[in-house]
């Protein structure tokens, strides 16, 4: 990799942080510290700047470097993963986003707790969310550390551990001082810059192909290795039932996990009213679902036109595949064209993680200050007091992610992204859907079906051959692997559902009827909501 690849790149970026700092310091000396503001950013963003925002919290460097590089692996599976997170975002159109925003205020468990007591459902919906934002974080902070260097050129370790750091201490500026405000100007930014960088890749693409995709997939099936295979299903997940129902497993995670998903969530809450919400879902289910077809694109075209054996080559698990495209389509490694290119998609991966982590940050530390704290010290817990413990929440989350990312910078952490999605389905997603629409839910369902889902997802990834027992684990050394699944979600989500039904079925509280018919006329009329 030469050195004006790694200077233009690295210029790029550069100028990307300074407009997100001068973001976060304009921001920064406008806002007056309340809760909301911190929190919500005034309620004051439209549906289309929102819609913007989510899309930016949403397409993270897995979405725009990993995706497309298991298409030109993995050809037809690999596809599958593009599908999973886009129908995703139908359940969140359809079954949350209007309803979360007229119940809640800030967090998921301001929802929960609407009809509830109030404190082991704040406390457990609080450390289901601070758990998934955690395992999301950490997945971004390596892929900075590892990915990132290795698109600079640095693959030293001292490279890594420079590029963690740094990362992690933009996030906390980002969060500290702007707050959901700078949050969402620096989502936005971001998606406009992935925006228009895939668009550009994707037109180059089918230019080299004279739009004709036809073309684009045979040829592709000719460089994979695989042939006619490469277009078909199996090649990943076909081998056996235990890689089948590993499928099946992840899809489920990925198809119900965005709905609990606590930085997904808290994006409701700064539109004014529910009807921008549900807009703000539509606005963005254009930008993800175009983003997506494009990455189909990307992926099938690095495999045509760079190759599957130089993909795999350059990285083992296919992200370097994009700017390997990138290079090809400038012009090639020792052409102008070739290096702006290439700078652009490593400057582009630089900041979709920024975005992502500073959105999973703040989320996060809502979670601790609003939810956690502020059950524990209710009465002395003034509003700005709580603002204040949430900018140190980011700070300590900041230096957790740090550590973390720098333990883990050399493992495959791919299955974090999966982890996550699975925890959020299993633990979030079943406490959320019950509260809104089951009249006879109790304190007692809401807690069992939080830790139902959580200890079960988090103990099935401990026990499977992710961490233990075969040559690509965490652990290769050692084998206490006694769960064959990689994503634990088909199993983890039915119990989280099941630990719902039972602690209700248990509880000797009966429900609280009142509580449920103004819920229920407050999520679908908003009448009453913030």
């Amino acid at each position: 990799m030469t050195g004006d690849h790694q200077t233009l790149a690295l210029l790029l970026f550069g100028v990307f942080v300074a407009v997100t700092l001068a973001i976060t310091t304009w921001v920064s000396r406008n806002r007056h510290g309340s809760a909301e503001e911190f929190y919500a950013g005034g309620r004051l963003f439209s549906p289309m700047e929102n819609g913007f925002a989510i899309a930016g919290d949403y397409m993270s460097a897995a979405s725009f470097l990993g995706i497309s590089g298991l298409i030109a692996l993995f050809g037809y599976d690999g596809l599958l993963y593009s599908v999973g997170f886009l129908v995703a975002w139908l359940v969140v159109l359809f079954l949350v986003a209007e309803l979360v925003r007229n119940c809640g205020r800030f967090t998921l468990a301001d929802v929960v707790a609407a009809r509830m007591r109030e404190r082991p459902v704040r406390i457990a919906a609080g450390t289901s969310s601070v758990t998934v934002s955690v395992l999301y974080l950490v997945a971004q902070m390596v892929g900075a550390g590892s990915l990132v260097a290795l698109l600079l050129g640095g693959t030293s370790g001292a490279a890594q551990t420079w590029t963690v750091i740094g990362v992690g201490a933009l996030m906390v500026i980002y969060v500290s001082m702007g707050g959901m405000r700078a949050t969402t100007w620096i989502q936005i930014v971001k998606a406009v810059l992935l925006m228009c960088g895939t668009i550009a890749l994707t037109v180059l693409v089918l230019m080299r192909f004279h739009g004709n995709f036809d073309l684009l997939l045979r040829t592709a099936a000719d460089h994979s290795g695989q042939g006619e295979r490469f277009l078909a299903p199996g090649l990943r997940y076909g081998g056996d039932w235990t890689s089948r129902l590993d499928f099946i497993s992840l899809g489920l995670a990925l198809v119900l996990g965005t709905a609990g998903l606590p930085h997904i969530l808290s994006r409701f809450y700064t539109v004014p009213t529910a009807r921008a919400a549900r807009r703000s879902v539509v606005w963005s289910i254009g930008l993800i679902g175009s983003f997506y077809l494009m990455t189909i694109v990307l992926g099938f075209g690095a495999a045509a036109i760079v190759g599957s054996d130089a993909v795999r080559g350059s990285n083992a698990a296919g992200n370097t595949a994009v700017p390997l495209l990138a290079l090809d389509l400038g012009g090639g490694a020792d052409s102008t064209g070739g290096t702006v290119l290439f700078a652009i998609v490593a400057a582009i991966a630089f900041a979709t993680i920024l975005a992502v982590v500073a959105g999973i940050t703040l989320a996060s530390s809502a979670s601790v200050a609003h939810d956690l704290y502020a059950s524990l010290r209710r009465r002395n817990a003034k509003p700005r007091s709580e603002v204040a413990v949430a900018r140190l929440a980011a700070a300590g989350i900041g230096v957790l992610a740090i550590g973390l990312g720098l333990l883990a910078r050399d493992l495959n952490v791919a299955f974090l992204v999966g982890l996550a999605f699975a925890v959020a389905a299993s633990a979030n997603l079943p406490v959320l859907l019950y509260s809104l629409f089951w009249r006879n839910f109790t304190t007692r369902g809401a807690v069992w079906s939080v830790y139902g889902g959580l200890l079960p997802a988090l103990t099935l990834v401990v026990l499977s051959p992710v961490v233990s027992g075969g040559p690509d684990s965490l652990f290769p050394g050692v084998d206490f692997q006694y769960f064959p699944l990689e994503n634990p979600g088909l199993v983890s989500i039915p119990l989280g559902f099941l630990a719902g039904w039972l602690g209700t079925l248990t509880s000797r509280e009966p429900a609280d009827e009142a509580k449920h018919a103004e819920t229920e006329v407050r999520s679908l009329t908003g009448s009453g909501a913030v």
